[in-house]
């Protein structure tokens, strides 16, 4: 099993220590700036897990609610700001159509997402997932690896990261003709779709690494891309269902805090 609670124990703990590096050794305190454009309850439990794991390590996360309209200039503000470190915007918006606009707005330096075009860090959840393969020792090189959906926030990104180091990479998009042959010759599987039960067993070959990143509601809980009969397999090493891809995801975010952090202090 690919535990990623597990893992994120130890990375928190490290981090821990840096912030405490910064704060004693160059004067800076680390924050994080949450931008939110809307109100709705899945929202807020992701800025109240933030706000608890930035307490744990000794980072300020400040969450600054405004009408979307509102929300160009406050990043403005936000860039300009000296002792902010980190600015995300908290997706969705209530108007889709301006998420490129708004997420391009945040400077490069503090853009700990990396959702705008110019950004420099890496984006976090393509960084929890390749955390997670190397904490449990999953090699890469010689495996076919299969990447299921090409978005912006998972697909795109880490299609790219595994790409530069030369990896055997296919994605498999909605213009894929036929999913379940490529699936079907996956190594290492790793699905973002956001489709509850895309991928059942008789997909998947034998001794595959399956990591599901993918984030669904359904029936007032959440899901990933995995249909409940890959869970009754006992020959694939893979994500749980809760506890995999997302404690490393947080601990990714504010690992790229603490980087703007460190840049801002050399600087």
């Amino acid at each position: 099993m690919l535990n990623g609670s597990e893992l994120a124990g130890f990375i928190k703990e490290r981090q821990a220590h840096e912030v405490r590096g910064l704060r004693q050794g160059a004067h800076v305190q680390p924050k994080l700036a949450i931008v939110v454009t809307v109100d709705h309850p899945a929202i807020e439990v992701y800025m109240r897990m933030k706000q608890r794991y930035g307490a744990d390590i000794l980072v300020d996360v400040d969450v600054h609610r405004v009408e979307q309209g509102e929300a160009l200039a406050l990043i403005e503000r936000l860039n300009d700001d000296p002792g902010v470190h980190g600015v995300i915007v908290q997706l969705p918006l209530a108007v889709p159509s301006e998420t490129d606009e708004i997420c391009n707005a945040v400077a490069p330096a503090k853009d700990v997402d990396a959702l705008g075009k110019n950004a420099i860090l890496e984006p976090a959840t393509p960084l929890a997932i390749l955390w997670l393969l190397a904490g449990y020792n999953v090699a890469l090189e010689g495996k076919r690896i299969v990447l299921v959906g090409r978005g912006k926030l998972v697909g795109a990104p880490l299609e790219r990261i595994l790409r530069a180091s030369d990896y055997d990479v296919e994605v498999v998009d909605r213009k894929t003709p036929d999913v379940r042959a490529v699936v079907e010759a996956a190594d290492v599987l790793i699905t973002a779709t956001g489709q509850p039960g895309l991928i059942v067993s008789d997909m998947i070959k034998e001794g595959t690494v399956v990591v599901d990143a993918g984030v669904a509601g359904e029936q007032g809980k959440t899901v990933g891309d995995l249909a409940d009969d890959v869970y009754e397999r006992d020959d694939l090493t893979i994500t749980p269902r809760k506890g995999g891809v997302g404690p490393l995801t947080i601990c990714a975010l504010f690992d790229n805090v603490i980087r703007a952090a460190r840049a801002a202090a050399q600087s």
